[in-house]
């Protein structure tokens, strides 16, 4: 019973004309399948979506796998397939990791508990009377540390001193201003020019005195 899902794929192949059984996969606008990437962690759950747009609703969906890179010559291994009648049928050495389940006209693949060694090329497919149709694929990447997006470093600039003025109900003293600072930088020139003229003065006082007091004991 291992194999019961591959061997009803198979039977079904060779059922066809022999150009469909022996035709190799290529994507399909029949079969709409998402995503076409996608990163995951391991021991998460990575969900696969196929959507059969143009065929009826009780169409078998298979789901396969590949783990080398899709080539003519690449190899699939079965997974399961949902029916409307039968349900949903596993490959027996993976079922305890899938769940196939439905959601309306889609088809969900389910992969619990992911490993690197899930990492592959995931496709679905269906199988009609003369016709092989398959999704575009998914390629899903496990991977023990999901990598990180730098953040862009941004320049430090100063930050601007701020002259915070108070309520005017409740402020004590002068508004800080403009028009504030400018008279007290002019005061405090005019005190120095003030102090500058005492200071000559007093020079001028002295030497008028000396002078004096030289001609005087002469």
């Amino acid at each position: 019973m291992a194999n019961t899902g591959l061997e009803m794929f198979s039977w079904e192949l060779r059922d066809q004309e022999p150009s469909v059984a022996s035709c190799t996969l290529h994507g399909s606008s029949a079969l709409h399948q998402t995503p076409a990437f996608i990163m995951v962690q391991t021991n998460e759950t990575a969900i696969l979506y196929c959507e059969a747009r143009t065929f009826p609703a009780n169409t078998r969906i298979y789901w396969l796998r590949q783990r080398r890179a899709p080539s003519k010559d690449s190899h699939y291994e079965f997974l399961a397939f949902w029916d409307p009648g039968k349900g949903t049928v596993y490959d027996e050495e993976l079922k305890r990791k899938l769940i196939v389940s439905r959601d309306l006209t889609r088809t969900l693949l389910n992969l619990i508990r992911v490993e690197p060694a899930d990492s592959g090329f995931y496709v679905c497919a269906t199988i009609g009377s003369t016709l092989l149709s398959f999704g575009k694929g998914t390629q899903l990447d496990v991977v023990d540390v999901l990598p990180t997006t730098a953040q862009p470093t941004t320049k430090s600039t100063p930050k601007k001193r701020v002259c915070r003025i108070s309520n005017p109900v409740t402020r004590k003293g002068m508004p800080c201003g403009p028009l504030t600072l400018g008279l007290l930088v002019a005061g405090m020139l005019v005190l120095l020019v003030s102090l500058g003229v005492a200071l000559h003065l007093y020079r001028l006082r002295r030497r008028a005195r000396l002078r004096f007091m030289k001609q005087f004991y002469k």
